[in-house]
This record gives C-alpha cells, sequence and structure tokens, in this order.
C-alpha cells in the first residue's frame, strides 16, 4: 500500500517505518512559541538544569498581547525578551520587527516544505499549507525540545479532500475551510491528518492555502496538508533560508476517508455563532446587523487578504453604526499595503489599522466585544466569549465578506457592493 504525505515526512525524518498509531520520537526542524506560551516552556526548561538544545531551531514570537496590554502582558512579553538574549537567539522577533508567529514564518521562510514543525500554539498547523508537517504541542513539550532537541507524537492517519473544478467569485481558501468544518464537523478530523488536493486546491495562492491549513484545528485535525507545487516553489525560493525537500504522497495511498467536493458548489460561506461548523453561505443569512468588523489574525491578516478588502473598500465608507478594524499580520505587510495605498484605502472607509497583533481574535484586547455586540471577523474560531462577552456573538467569513458587511452594516455577499 502507497505512503500518504505525513508518513513519507516522518519516515524520512526517523529512519524507520511508521504507520497510523505508531508512538515515535523525532527531531523537529522547527520549534516556536510565543508571548502567552514561552514563559510556562522556559520555567520548565530552567528546571532541567540542562543547557539549551539547538537554539538555531527554537523561534520565539511576540504577538498575542503584545504591544503589552497590562502589567502582566509585559512582565510575560519581558520574560521572553531576558530569555533570547541570555541564550542570543537568532530568531527572537521582538515588537516591531515581526508580526503574528503563523504569517511571520512562512514570509520569512523559517518553515519550508518538508519541515516538521511543533509550536506551543494550536493554528501552528498553518504551515502545511506549504507543505511541511506542522502541529500543536503544549508548553511543556517545548521545554522538552528547549532540552533535548526533540518530541513525541503519535503518527495519525489521514483523510483526504478533494476539491475539483473552478471556484466561484469571492471564494478563497478560507471557505474551503469553513465548508469543510461544515461538512465534518469541529471533531470530524480528531488527531488526524487532512490532505487537501483538486484543481481547485492548486488554483489557490500560498496565501489562502495558509489560510486553509490554518484551521484545521477547528475540525480537530492533528495538521492540515497541501503537496508543495510550483506555486509553492516560486514563493519560497527567495525565501528559503537552508536546504528542503519535497514531498509527495503515492498515487496508491488509501485514506481513512475520502471526501470530494465541487468547487461551483462552494460560495463565500459565514460560520455562525457560536462553532466553526455552524457554516452556512452567505446567500442564505437573513439579515443580521453588525457592530464591528475585523480584518486580520492568522488565517486573513496576509497581504492578498488586506488586498481582497481593500478592494470592496475602495470609494466606500463603513457604515456609521460599525467599528471596523484592519491588522496586518506582519510589518513586512504592513509596508506593502502602504506602498499599495491600501492603509489610505481602509483610513478613508473610516477604519482603525492596527500594529501587527493577535489581538481581538483570543478576545486579548483591539477589538473586545460589549454585551450583546455582534462581529463578522476574518479570525478563526467564534466560541461564546471568545473575543470578549459571553454574550457577544462572533461571525466567521473571508476579507471579502468582512469587508462588505462593514460597509453595508450587515452581514453581506460582496457583490452587494
Amino acid at each position: 500500500m502507497g505512503k500518504r504525505l505525513i508518513e513519507k515526512i516522518l519516515e524520512d525524518k526517523t529512519g524507520t517505518e511508521v504507520k497510523p498509531g505508531d508512538f515515535i520520537e523525532i527531531e523537529p526542524d522547527v520549534a516556536l512559541a510565543n508571548d502567552i506560551t514561552a514563559p510556562l516552556a522556559i520555567q520548565e526548561f530552567r528546571k532541567t538544569k540542562k543547557p539549551l538544545f539547538a537554539k538555531d531551531k527554537l523561534i520565539l514570537v511576540q504577538d498575542h498581547f503584545v504591544p503589552a496590554k497590562d502589567i502582566r502582558s509585559a512582565n510575560q512579553a519581558r520574560m521572553l525578551f531576558d530569555f533570547a538574549r541570555e541564550y542570543d537567539l537568532k530568531y527572537y522577533f521582538e515588537v516591531g520587527r515581526g508580526g503574528i508567529e503563523h504569517a511571520l514564518l512562512p514570509e520569512e521562510g523559517l518553515v519550508l516544505p518538508g519541515d516538521v514543525v511543533i509550536g506551543a500554539d494550536s493554528h501552528t498547523c498553518t504551515y502545511g499549507g506549504i507543505g511541511a508537517f506542522a502541529t500543536g504541542v503544549g508548553s511543556t513539550d517545548i521545554a522538552f525540545f528547549m532540552a533535548t532537541g526533540r518530541c513525541w507524537l503519535k503518527v495519525p492517519e489521514s483523510m483526504k479532500f478533494v476539491f475539483s473544478g473552478n471556484l466561484n467569485p469571492y471564494v478563497f481558501g478560507k471557505d474551503l475551510i469553513l465548508y469543510t468544518i461544515g461538512k465534518i464537523g469541529v471533531d470530524g478530523a480528531l488527531y488526524k491528518s487532512m490532505e487537501f488536493t483538486g484543481d481547485a486546491i492548486k488554483s489557490l495562492s500560498v496565501d489562502s492555502r495558509l489560510s486553509l491549513c490554518n484551521m484545521a484545528i477547528e475540525a480537530g485535525g492533528k495538521c492540515g496538508m497541501i503537496e508543495p507545487d510550483e506555486v509553492t516553489l516560486a514563493y519560497i525560493k527567495d525565501r528559503a533560508k537552508r536546504d528542503y525537500k519535497v514531498y509527495k504522497a503515492d498515487t496508491d495511498a488509501e485514506y481513512s476517508e475520502v471526501f470530494e467536493f465541487c468547487g461551483k458548489d462552494i460560495e463565500p460561506q459565514v460560520a455562525l455563532p457560536h462553532l466553526p461548523s455552524n457554516t452556512v453561505s452567505v446567500r442564505d443569512i437573513p439579515e443580521i446587523k453588525i457592530d464591528q468588523a475585523v480584518i486580520g489574525s492568522c488565517t486573513n491578516g496576509r497581504l492578498e487578504d488586506l488586498r481582497i478588502a481593500s478592494s470592496i473598500l475602495k470609494g466606500h465608507k463603513a457604515h456609521k453604526n460599525v467599528r471596523l478594524i484592519v491588522i496586518p499580520a506582519t510589518q513586512r505587510i504592513y509596508k506593502s499595503a502602504m506602498a499599495e495605498g491600501l492603509i489610505d484605502i481602509f483610513i478613508d472607509a473610516g477604519a482603525a489599522v492596527s500594529t501587527p497583533t493577535c489581538g481581538p481574535c483570543l478576545g486579548g484586547y483591539m477589538g473586545i466585544l460589549a454585551d450583546g455586540e455582534r462581529c463578522i471577523a476574518t479570525t478563526n474560531r467564534n466560541f461564546k466569549g471568545r473575543m470578549g462577552s459571553q454574550k457577544a456573538e462572533v461571525y466567521l467569513a473571508n476579507p471579502a465578506v468582512a469587508a462588505a458587511s462593514a460597509i453595508l452594516g450587515k452581514i453581506a455577499h460582496p457583490e452587494e457592493i
């Protein structure tokens, strides 16, 4: 029987045959943590009294509660700063010099096709968009990596999702993953690798592929993966900081489940409160007024996302009853957006444009919701209380839908503008 994509990577990295259910120990190519998850890892690592192992593979990023929103977050951030200076870390990204980790690392060429990546953040699965095996782990797993350069995992089973044909206008990677989660549920891929393939996938930009794989965790997946192709290689050509290897699944590989979807059947999606699986076509939503629109996050804060949103907002104003918040995911994206005139479009539309931060996505700051408020967001989770009040509602959508909704003051299809 042929091998699936994840098994190809793990077998090459371990030098031994693997199969679903096996427990293995492996040396990741990259390990990352942020200002929320790294402090606990640092504390536990110090207890080992061991030297820092493979510090050139450890990446620390300040992105969740920074610029520091209060004293507690400032102390968390300071712990990262002090640790990075103590060990002279090569890959430490301070405020103003990086951005949101899952947009930053691919942009900087620090994660590459064929890599094994662990991160103390559940959306580490993002990097499957360029053909890496990337998965979220706990802070103590990062501490173990710091001390040994290794981690353990159970080899997951694999599911295959085939998207055939062409995509409809205003349908992007975000819509494909929301549509998928709507079909299989938030536990439909529990501890499984989700392989995405088909003509519709091949037509996606790398930004859209990263967005798609970013939300594999919202289906319960261990990872989301897309085989690298010429689009991937063009993206990493001038970014890669080291050698990499492209892996492809065998054509006779078998999967625990195979789902086949037709691109023409998929309209822009909206996930209604309070689960990412509660998805419907934006055309099928009754009038739902909103108080806030957020465009950004590790899911949809990349340059393509800002271009999409600006193309809708250009020449328009956000509705008088709507707060519009735009958050470029990295400093480089921010500068590119300025050079292209996108920031002017956002500000002219009445948006507040933030420095890169996870901010409102996790209910941190920069857009907390009050009781009874509704927000449409390009973020990844809409659980009750995720963005503030337990009595607020979060609706998930792509940047075009979020921008159109901001203009009309209600959840809207971009074609309505």
